[in-house]
C-alpha cells in the first residue's frame, strides 16, 4: 500500500538545495516559546549542545546528557511547525563507533520528532556520517572550533588562521561532504578559509564566526539578544533585553522591599456579606 509524504517542515533535502542559493538562516532554540517566536523566520532551529552553557550554567558543552538533549528537543518539536529542527548529538554519545552513533542518532529522531542530528568532526568522522546517513539519519556536521574538543585544544580559539592549517580544514569539509551530510557549520574559522571552502564544497556551509560568503548563518538566540553575560566577538547583539531584564528585576526588587508590590490590584480581596460590595471589590477572574 502506497503513502504520500506531505512534509510541511523544512527537510534535510530541502537545505541541500540551497547550495549557492538564498542564504539559509538559522538560529538555537532550546525550548517551546522561543521555538515559536524563531519558527517563522528561519530555515533551521538548531537544539545546540550549546544549551548547557546557556541554560544550565556549564562551563563547556562537554557535561551536555543525550537525555538533556531530547528533553529541549521536544519542546522545541512541538512549538514549531515550519523549520527544520536539528539537534546536537552531545560529547560521548556518537564517538565510539558508527554502530553506537546511529543507535543514539536513532532515539534521538524517534523521541523528539526531528528532522536532523549534527555532529562534530571532519576526517575522522566521515566513516560515521557515512553510515548514519546510509541508513535514514540525515547528517549536519561541525567542523573548525569544534567546542566538544575544548579539552583538547585548549580554548575556544578561532582557527584556520595560519596558512599551514588550511589543508587540514579543507580536507575535512570535503570528507564530510563525500560521506553524505547535507550541510556542514563552519565555526569561528578565518574568513578567507571559511570562504575559500564554500566554493570547495557541494554542500551549504553555515558560518558562524565564519565569512559571509558562507551559505547560510547561524548564531545562539541568547547571544544576539544580549542575553549572555559574554559574547564571542563574532556575534552582533542585535537587541539589549539582558539589560532591559535586569532594570526590570531591579525595580521588582526594589517594590518587593518597600512593600510597593503587590498593591490591591495584583491581590484577590475577601467576598463581601453585602453582594453590592463585593461586586465593586473583587478582581475580574477572581
Amino acid at each position: 500500500m502506497s503513502q504520500s509524504f506531505d512534509a510541511k517542515r523544512v527537510t534535510a533535502p530541502d537545505i541541500a538545495k540551497r547550495k549557492g542559493g538564498a542564504p539559509v538562516m538559522a538560529l538555537t532554540a532550546y525550548h517551546a516559546h522561543t521555538a515559536r517566536i524563531v519558527d517563522p523566520h528561519v530555515d533551521i532551529m538548531l537544539v545546540g549542545d550549546s544549551l548547557g552553557m546557556v541554560m544550565h550554567g556549564y562551563e563547556t558543552t562537554v557535561p551536555v546528557p543525550l537525555d538533556l538533549m531530547i528533553m529541549h528537543a521536544q519542546a522545541v518539536v512541538r512549538g514549531s511547525s515550519k523549520a527544520l529542527v536539528v539537534v546536537d548529538m552531545p560529547f560521548g554519545s556518537y564517538e565510539e563507533s558508527p554502530q553506537i552513533a546511529f543507535r543514539n542518532a536513532a532515539r534521538v529522531l524517534k523521541e523528539t520528532g526531528c528532522g536532523a542530528i549534527k555532529l562534530e568532526g571532519g576526517v575522522h568522522m566521515a566513516d560515521t556520517i557515512r553510515y548514519l546517513t546510509s541508513r535514514g539519519v540525515p547528517v549536519m556536521s561541525h567542523i573548525g572550533l569544534t567546542p566538544q574538543a575544548v579539552n583538547v585544544i585548549g580554548s575556544f580559539q578561532p582557527q584556520g588562521r595560519h596558512r599551514s592549517e588550511w589543508a587540514a580544514f579543507e580536507a575535512d569539509a570535503k570528507a564530510v561532504a563525500d560521506a553524505g551530510a547535507f550541510a556542514v557549520v563552519i565555526e569561528a574559522l578565518a574568513e578567507l578559509l571559511a570562504a575559500r571552502i564554500t566554493k570547495q564544497i557541494s554542500i551549504p556551509t553555515i558560518g558562524i564566526g565564519a565569512s559571509a560568503e558562507c551559505d547560510g548563518q547561524i548564531l545562539v538566540l541568547e547571544d544576539m539578544l544580549g542575553l549572555s553575560p559574554r559574547v564571542p566577538k563574532f556575534v552582533k547583539e542585535y537587541a539589549q533585553l539582558g539589560g532591559a531584564i535586569e532594570a526590570a528585576v531591579k525595580a521588582y526588587s526594589s517594590e518587593v522591599r518597600t512593600r510597593a508590590f503587590p498593591s490591591d490590584a495584583n491581590t484577590y480581596p475577601m467576598f463581601e456579606d453585602d453582594d453590592e460590595a463585593t461586586k465593586k471589590s473583587k478582581m475580574t477572574g477572581s
